[in-house]
């Protein structure tokens, strides 16, 4: 069996001993039912990741020993934040997995016009949480040793007005401009709407607030296949594929 990695967000030190949060404490106890003396690999977002040996384990809680750092591979020095219309159950999982595994530093789900999904303050804040342990097992399973940031949904008039970027672009199936037609830049905003897409209102606004429009060719992509594409060639241009 493959070595699990598993994410844990308290400093980590070699030596010491520490109890692991409940959600990898029930991962690894009761669904993978590892014991005593069995290896993993730990990370905790700081940059590079641990050895580690299981040392208890109990029906509540698991602790391990930290072994021996040892650098991993460095993420893309391309900065993405993608803005993500907000889209239904598991295609908006999809898209917060694969922008993962691809990459992305920061997330924000976004209320778009035509976004079917409206939720209440107590029931956003759990699909957050739910989207952030998304990302963790996503950077698990993908060797990232760092984890992206999933922020609180917000609308897209107040993402596109606010956040930061050397490139900023707005997928556009009517525009002529391909990525490759862009110089390198550092960073990059990205937006992408929900089924149905933006409106043209919405794309009018975002070229207002510095967003250039693109397109990924003559097919409409679903809202989940997009940010796949769109991410794969930035990383593929200026990224670290």
């Amino acid at each position: 069996m493959r070595i699990p990695r598993v994410y844990d967000n308290q400093p980590l030190k070699e030596g010491t001993e520490i109890c692991l949060g409940d959600f990898a404490a029930q991962h690894l106890g009761r669904v993978l039912r590892m014991q005593i003396g069995d290896s993993l690999i730990l990370f905790n977002g700081q940059g590079g990741e641990y050895t580690a040996v299981i040392t208890s384990v109990t029906k509540k809680q698991l602790s391990v020993r930290v072994g021996q750092f040892q650098n991993a591979v460095a993420d893309s020095a391309l900065m993405i934040h993608l803005g993500q219309g907000l889209s239904r159950g598991e295609r908006m999982d999809y898209a917060v997995q694969k922008a993962t595994e691809l990459g992305v530093q920061q997330l924000t789900p976004l209320f778009t016009e035509r976004s079917e999904v409206r939720l209440k303050a107590d029931r956003l804040h759990k699909r957050t949480q739910h989207w952030q342990q998304v990302a963790v097992s996503a950077s698990e399973q993908s060797l990232r040793c760092t984890v992206p940031e999933i922020q609180s949904a917000e609308p897209l008039k107040d993402w596109i007005s606010q956040v930061p970027g050397d490139l900023k672009l707005v997928l556009d199936p009517r525009s002529p401009h391909p990525l490759s037609s862009f110089e390198a830049p550092e960073s990059v905003a990205l937006l992408i709407g929900p089924e149905g897409g933006l409106s043209d209102d919405e794309v009018k606004l975002a070229r207002g607030q510095g967003f250039l429009p693109i397109s990924l060719g003559p097919r409409i992509l679903r809202t989940e296949t997009a940010p796949v594409v769109a991410l794969s060639l930035l990383q593929y241009l200026w990224g670290d594929i």
